[in-house]
């Protein structure tokens, strides 16, 4: 690594680095990406634990340096940022992601926030101290299960994967979840053919974000070469595993329980009106945070 010439503390002897020559040539090496000044802060801080500007005024570390080199080559190669530093925030939680999982997203959050608003309006109903259930179903990393069970403490969560790959990265951050973890449950299967047959008509809220893509439908190379196509691709219509679980969702719902649904812009009116078609109550499709349709929410047929 070559430092940028520069104004800045001066090195106490020759030959040293500091943390801020090392950051502008971390931008100047990703000066292609989208966001090279937000990218090499990211990966400064990943590799010397630093976050302030004053923390930038310390000679750096030849180790940390080393490793910080494999990060830019790895980004550099075309890897998504998330998965280069190994950690992803939402909402609040610090989760360790890799290819075996989807990268968390702002859509997602809001599709959790969605969840939780029907936690809440489910825990009203009910006297103190009872649960509230919750599924998460395809849970990749444990995102929404994980958010729901920190930020509702009476919450009661299942988290479901067809996938062992994607359970064991939700596994390892569900270890460093503290003591919410003691309300959430892991299980392999594939939608509700995982969850126990006697918690059928006791959910007071399932969740997912199912695979929404069509088989044909193009995706961005960062997305299509490195995230797993099994958890973005959904058949040829891209509506197959959305409408799989607008049809058996009721049987596991509470009578005024709710499917909360992540879903793409172009298939929104068709699951919606699939929905209403099967009976469901209270059918309204919301917008993410840039005003794109993206989560459905549907209370159970009465």
């Amino acid at each position: 690594m070559v430092a940028d010439q520069g104004s800045g503390p001066s090195s106490p002897e020759e030959g040293t680095l500091f943390w801020w020559e090392v950051l502008s040539d971390t931008e100047r090496r990703l000066a292609a990406s989208a966001s090279p000044s937000r990218e090499a802060r990211w990966i400064v801080a990943a590799v010397s634990g630093i976050e302030d500007d004053a923390g930038l005024n310390l000679p750096a570390i030849p180790r940390h340096l080393a490793r910080l080199d494999v990060l830019v080559d790895r980004r550099l190669a075309g890897e998504p940022l998330q998965y280069v530093l190994g950690r992803w925030p939402f909402r609040g939680l610090d989760l360790m992601i890799d290819r075996r999982v989807l990268i968390p997203r702002a859509e997602t959050e809001v599709v959790a926030g969605f969840a939780l608003e029907e936690c809440n309006r489910a825990a009203a109903s009910q006297p103190l101290g009872e649960p509230v259930h919750v599924a998460d179903l395809g849970c990749g990393s444990g995102a929404i299960g994980l958010a729901v069970a920190v930020e509702h403490l009476a919450a009661r969560v299942w988290c479901t994967d067809f996938s062992t790959d994607a359970l064991a990265v939700a596994r390892a951050n569900l270890a460093g979840l503290g003591l919410p973890a003691r309300r959430v449950s892991l299980v392999e299967g594939s939608w509700f053919s995982a969850l126990p047959a006697c918690m059928a008509g006791r959910f007071d809220v399932v969740v997912s974000n199912p695979p929404y893509v069509a088989d044909s439908e193009p995706l961005p190379p960062e997305v299509a070469d490195w995230e797993p196509q099994a958890a973005l691709r959904a058949g040829p219509r891209g509506t197959e595993d959305l409408v799989h679980l607008v049809e058996e969702a009721p049987a596991w719902l509470t009578p005024d329980g709710a499917l909360v649904l992540e879903l793409s812009p172009a298939s929104a009116d068709a699951v919606a009106e699939r929905a209403r078609s099967v009976g469901y109550r209270a059918v309204r499709v919301h917008p993410d945070l840039v005003g794109r349709d993206r989560v459905l929410v549907a209370r159970r047929p009465a």
